[in-house]
């Protein structure tokens, strides 16, 4: 079971460049060809929609592969340090000072976090070059579906052997 956690942020990793079309998989949308795909018929803020669009689902699929298999808001091998006094004083007006101060650096952690896949989607983008049709398909039938079937069989001998 451990080892097939182990794949499952690295799969879906992957299923998000596929589908907000990053570099190794975003042949009909590439910017070579421009001239020759449907962004040819866009212009000033259409053509920066499409952009905005597929910006977005990158940030926020970052988001869900954050929450999901990294920690979320969660500071590593830090304590989150929600306490329901400051320095001993229970009864205060300054009680909810911890409690907001925890806040804001779980907020501003889960956005680092965030920022830091969108500048791996970014540096895959600049350094991975472009898979042609064949390979894409290869990638996709051969490789990937059979470690999904895998990891779905896998998973259901695990709760079958749980359910002992």
């Amino acid at each position: 079971m451990l080892a097939a956690s182990g794949k499952r942020p690295f799969i879906f990793l992957v299923s998000m460049f596929a589908e907000t079309n990053r570099t190794p998989f975003d042949l009909p949308e590439a910017e070579q060809e421009l001239v020759g795909g449907y962004h040819t018929e866009y212009s000033s803020m259409g053509f920066a929609l499409f952009f905005l669009g597929e910006y977005a689902a990158m940030i926020a699929g970052s988001g869900v592969i954050v929450t999901l298999f990294f920690g979320g808001w969660s500071l590593p091998w830090v304590p989150d340090g929600t306490s329901t006094w400051l320095f001993g004083l229970e009864n205060h007006v300054w009680n909810w000072v911890p409690g907001a101060f925890w806040g804001f650096v779980n907020i501003n952690v889960f956005f680092a976090k965030v920022c830091v896949f969108i500048f791996f989607f970014i540096w895959v983008r600049w350094t991975v070059p472009r898979f042609r049709y064949d390979q894409l398909m290869k990638l996709g039938w051969i490789y990937f579906f059979e470690i999904a079937l895998a990891n779905i069989f896998l998973t259901a001998l695990v709760l079958v052997y749980l359910k002992k």
